[in-house]
């Protein structure tokens, strides 16, 4: 787990009605994912290239 930047902006789905749930952060070149229950434990990092295949395969519904 890595810990992003204190001045991140994370945001949530906007079909998130509870706190459990995971936030999303991007730097250049990287986006950041972690679970709001447990935000202390840091976050998933992944490469820009990586996330988007990711978004790209869950609005194809590939999953």
């Amino acid at each position: 787990m890595h810990v992003f930047p204190d001045g991140a902006r994370w945001r949530t789905s906007s079909y998130t009605q509870q706190q459990n749930c995971v936030e999303v952060a991007d730097a250049p070149g990287v986006t950041a994912v972690r679970d709001t229950k447990n935000r202390e434990q840091g976050s998933l990092l992944f490469s820009s290239t990586e996330w988007r295949a990711f978004i790209d395969a869950v609005k194809r519904d590939t999953f």
